[in-house]
């Protein structure tokens, strides 16, 4: 099970493999093979998770979606934690480096 652990504007994320995501009317909906369980993204959601295909920072996705959305930065920040702290409880995404 993942130990919960603090994320901060530097840290770095990365998508696990074994998930199937796509697109449909918008917003991005995912299965994760390895639980069986499906996800619906939303749009922010999906660009959070686009943004993770390669190895990010928080800050460098934080300020991709102030950008894209036109939202301050405090309102990004918040948003963009919070949806990956979620991400990284259901092992969906992990610290770079890790397995």
């Amino acid at each position: 099970m993942n130990m919960t652990r603090v994320l901060s504007p530097d840290s770095v994320l990365v998508q696990r493999e074994g998930n199937i995501a796509s697109d449909m009317d918008g917003e991005k909906v995912m299965l994760n093979v390895k639980n069986g369980k499906y996800y619906n993204l939303g749009e922010v959601g999906g660009e959070i998770w686009a943004a993770l295909e390669s190895p990010a920072s928080v800050r460098q996705v934080t300020l991709a979606i102030q950008e894209m959305f036109e939202v301050s930065a405090e309102i990004a920040e918040q948003d963009v934690l919070a949806f990956l702290q979620n991400l990284l409880d259901e092992e969906l995404i992990a610290f770079a480096g890790e397995s």
